[in-house]
């Protein structure tokens, strides 16, 4: 059986980006799309966001991983992990250093099973320690010693608890263009694992999206939009932006994205990509009544959906407007939306951005324009 974990092997990289690359020209010849843009991740230490179990063994601790067979459930083996070329290299040096600090201190090992790490590309590092207890006063006493021993950020998690001893987030900076972005990101909730490849997701939305000589910036709506990831790179290109986003986490920490950037024509509000449907449907909708719509003129929207694509509603609301762009994490669905897409729009753009090295992974960008 093939590893489900990444192998990671940086003299192999280039013929398995090109394997993937091929791969994806195949899949969507039949929409005769231009030549494939392939934005290349750095070979190893590329992912910034990862999480490990820890393994109890006698006096010993240890991280893992597990292989998973055709039964996720049922059919899974344990893989020590000693270092993980996958991660920054921030956290491999963080690992044995952070097992060590807590293997003979019962108050921070006890009932340990699971530790995050989430870093920056200016080290900022926060570590999240996962617990089958409850987490109490010495608890918090054993961890902030630890905290000041290791020159890192911790949190606490247990059920139903949440114990933060400095703060819960980090602040990552992107380069994007040559112009620094700050973004607020928070422990738990998603953000792009590869700061690389996200600088160049937000570098080809930004190119697509540049408004033509001569022609005035008209608005953007964004769906599923996150901490603004994409919202703030691209409000340069146009004269306002809206987005939407269903999560509260999310929400709070694009609204402090807006706010550190001092970008002043961006609005995010909570509500989900449906809803948002019906409040452009219908003006007088209770939906409706959050947004002024009749002051925006959209040109483009910009989706990211999870993997499971655009549902048929949605689908049908984005072929409304001029220009879409589609963030994809799956190109199974995005081939799927694509066939009623490509009935109103044609493909102007094709990007494959390599996220996730050494697996079967692929994240696509594609720029459509409607047809004359």
């Amino acid at each position: 059986m093939s590893s489900t974990l990444p192998q990671v092997n940086p003299s192999l990289y280039p013929q398995l980006l090109a394997s993937k690359a091929e791969q994806l020209r195949l899949q969507f010849a039949e929409f005769n799309p231009p030549e494939l843009e392939v934005f290349a991740s750095p070979p190893s230490h590329y992912r910034l966001r990862t999480e490990f179990r820890i393994w109890h063994e006698d006096n010993n601790l240890f991280y893992v991983m597990f292989e998973v067979g055709e039964d996720p459930k049922k059919d899974r083996t344990l893989v020590r992990m000693e270092q993980y070329p996958v991660a920054g290299t921030e956290i491999n040096r963080l690992m044995p250093l952070l097992l060590d600090a807590i293997r003979d201190q019962p108050l921070l090992r006890r009932k340990l099973f699971q530790v995050e790490f989430l870093t920056t590309l200016s080290d900022q590092i926060l570590i999240s320690l996962i617990y089958h207890r409850p987490l109490d006063d010495e608890w918090e006493v054993a961890a902030r010693q630890l905290q000041q021993q290791l020159g890192v950020m911790i949190i606490g998690r247990a059920r139903k608890q949440k114990r933060v001893l400095t703060q819960d987030f980090v602040l990552e900076t992107l380069q994007v263009n040559g112009q620094p972005l700050i973004y607020k990101q928070v422990e738990g909730s998603f953000t792009q694992p590869n700061p690389w490849i996200c600088q160049s997701m937000l570098e080809w939305a930004q190119d697509v999206s540049r408004p033509q000589q001569n022609t005035p910036p008209r608005d953007l709506v964004e769906l599923y939009c996150g901490n603004g990831n994409f919202t703030l790179a691209l409000a340069g290109n146009f004269r306002r932006l809206l987005g939407t986003e269903i999560s509260r986490t999310s929400v709070a920490a694009a609204q402090y994205n807006i706010s550190a950037n001092n970008i002043t024509n961006v609005r995010i509000e909570r509500m989900a990509a449906e809803d948002f449907a019906i409040a452009l449907d219908n003006p007088e909708s209770e939906q409706a009544s959050k947004f002024n719509l009749q002051d925006y003129d959209f040109s483009t929207v910009l989706v990211d959906p999870p993997r499971a694509g655009l549902d048929d509603a949605t689908l049908q609301q984005v072929q409304r407007f001029e220009r879409i762009i589609y963030i994809s994490c799956n190109p199974d669905t995005l081939a799927a939306n694509l066939q009623t897409l490509t009935k109103t729009h044609r493909i102007e753009r094709l990007a494959f951005f390599d996220q996730f090295p050494y697996t079967h992974h692929t994240e696509c960008g594609v720029y459509v324009v409607r047809q004359a």
